[in-house]
């Protein structure tokens, strides 16, 4: 199990042996708490981001900056520029239309 604080939120990572899946919590600070399925790691412009899942009856995905610190622990990083964030969805979008 592995803990991070950042930007907001702690990270618990969860994986289920019987399932291909991995999930983890995000906790904000406000003490809300959503469990995400990691929909994957993707590279634009060489940094890395992560796609989350929230397991809330929604369409919705949340993307993060992603920095592994190592093999067993990583952060997830606001992306708080909008070109970057632009940039970013787009990629994403477009890896997801390829699928």
């Amino acid at each position: 199990m592995t803990e991070e604080k950042k930007s907001g939120f702690d990270i618990d990572v969860n994986e289920d042996e019987t399932e291909d899946a991995d999930f983890i919590t995000l906790e904000f600070d406000d003490g809300a708490e959503i469990e995400c399925e990691i929909m994957g790691i993707f590279e634009v412009d060489g940094k890395e981001y992560i796609a989350l899942i929230p397991d809330d009856e929604t369409d919705d995905v949340y993307i993060y900056g992603y920095a592994e610190i190592s093999e067993e622990e990583f952060e997830l990083l606001d992306i708080d520029d909008d070109e970057e964030f632009s940039k970013v969805v787009a990629e994403f979008d477009k890896l997801t239309a390829e699928e």
